[in-house]
């Protein structure tokens, strides 16, 4: 027997989901990305067109070398958010994404910016597990890229 959710439960549901794509943005773009890895589940995927990382270890790892990474500044912008509930226990959702970035040694307050590095999206499958909801998987794919 399927449950059936009420408007507030699939509110509750969307907002968890929304507090997990603030929260990778803020550990990011704050010097705290290992703490990424917290906001996925054991098996959980983060992928790009140029990686993947499959499991919590692999995400702590390769956030790990982000956090070190202390030259770089970002800002992840993710807006239009749009989260479905497919049921009790899983979602998926996507959320468009303007990444400014800037690599430099020297300790400047303001970096320059002339455009987005990446304009693209994230699309996510979230889960929950018993400590609330996290990613199963955190896909980007990119639109628009200042190296291209």
């Amino acid at each position: 027997m399927t449950e059936i959710l009420t408007d507030v439960d699939r509110m509750l549901i969307e907002r968890a989901c929304d507090r997990l794509v603030q929260q990778y943005c803020h550990f990011v773009d704050r010097g705290e990305a290992v703490r990424i890895a917290d906001l996925f589940t054991e098996d959980g995927v983060w992928t790009s067109p140029d990686n993947t990382m499959t499991g919590i270890d692999e995400i702590r790892a390769g956030f790990q070398r982000r956090q070190n990474a202390t030259h770089r500044r970002s800002r992840h912008v993710c807006t239009n958010l749009l989260i479905d509930v497919q049921d009790a226990g899983t979602a998926t959702g996507v959320v468009y994404l303007t990444l400014y970035r800037h690599d430099d040694k020297a300790d400047a307050s303001v970096r320059p910016s002339e455009v987005p590095e990446i304009v693209g999206e994230y699309r996510d499958t979230f889960v929950r597990t018993d400590d609330g909801w996290r990613f199963s998987r955190r896909e980007i794919g990119v639109d628009f890229s200042r190296g291209a």
